[in-house]
């Protein structure tokens, strides 16, 4: 027993002197810390717990009025969405499309689906289907895009199954990484201002990503332009700037990549009929519109 704790008091003994030297022990010469404050800005309730999405778009704040409070990163209030008096923490998704609670007297664990309703700017924008439709799906589109040309038939048939209920508006999001994206985006508009924007849009996803320059004016000739007026239309001030403010409404709603849909100003996250159509009868149904 005795050899025990004389081994128990060296080991203390040993264990008091290492921390002792570790924490008199010199730090690297030259290691220091720098820091700056980037962005400060009040919350309107005291804050009990935060999240920040992944992408630095949305802060969520568990507030002691029962709320989680979301903002964007530049301190504008997004909205609010009430939670129990329970809940103690909370989690989110990494792009803020989901919200994850936990209610400490439950026990409970709740998943909550975000989404943050965007007011895009249409006017201007071409229309597929009835102008008049209550219901408007959004595109955000790039003709280089492979997947970008597989979402216009579903359109179409969802367009077939809504009629009178849903209109398709083109916007355009050419992404930098394709080259000739952007001359197609424009031969499209040009086209637009000669009626003929769905004729030009069908035949340049028609050549699924492998546009030539060559091949847009062979296009424009075939479905019947004025090509003296759709040259002058391709190199205008006004064509480029139309572009520019589709460019534009691409990042204010925060969208990296195509295709992009919005059904009534809600992202789509699943591009399937069925997760397309039951969006669509929720937006009829809160406008109190017949589904059949």
């Amino acid at each position: 027993m005795k050899k025990y704790l004389i081994a128990a008091v060296i080991f203390m003994m040993f264990s008091s002197a290492q921390v002792q030297a570790q924490a008199t022990a010199p730090t690297q010469s030259g290691n220091r810390i720098d820091w700056s404050i980037q962005q400060s800005w009040q919350i309107e309730t005291e804050p009990l717990d935060f999240a920040q999405s992944l992408d630095n778009t949305k802060v969520f704040f568990l507030g002691s009025d029962n709320k989680v409070h979301v903002y964007d990163i530049s301190g504008n209030k997004i909205g609010s969405i009430p939670v129990g008096k329970d809940i103690i923490a909370i989690d989110i998704a990494p792009r803020g499309e989901a919200l994850y609670l936990l209610n400490k007297n439950k026990k409970e664990y709740t998943a909550i689906d975000i989404s943050v309703i965007q007011n895009i700017d249409i006017s201007g924008a071409p229309v597929f289907g009835d102008e008049n439709a209550p219901i408007a799906i959004v595109v955000f589109s790039d003709f280089q895009c492979p997947f970008c040309s597989s979402v216009h038939p579903l359109l179409k048939q969802v367009l077939k199954q809504n009629k009178d209920k849903v209109k398709v508006v083109f916007k355009h999001f050419p992404l930098a990484m394709n080259k000739l994206a952007t001359p197609a985006a424009l031969a499209t508009i040009a086209a637009q201002n000669q009626g003929k924007f769905w004729e030009m849009h069908d035949a340049l996803f028609a050549a699924k990503g492998k546009i030539e320059l060559k091949n847009i004016g062979t296009i424009a000739t075939e479905i019947g332009l004025d090509m003296e007026q759709f040259k002058k239309d391709l190199t205008a001030t006004a064509t480029s700037q139309r572009l520019e403010k589709d460019m534009i409404d691409a990042q204010l709603a925060g969208i990296s990549a195509t295709p992009t849909l919005y059904i009534n100003g809600r992202k789509v996250k699943n591009r399937s009929m069925e997760v397309i159509q039951n969006m669509i009868d929720r937006e009829l149904a809160k406008l109190n519109i017949d589904l059949q």
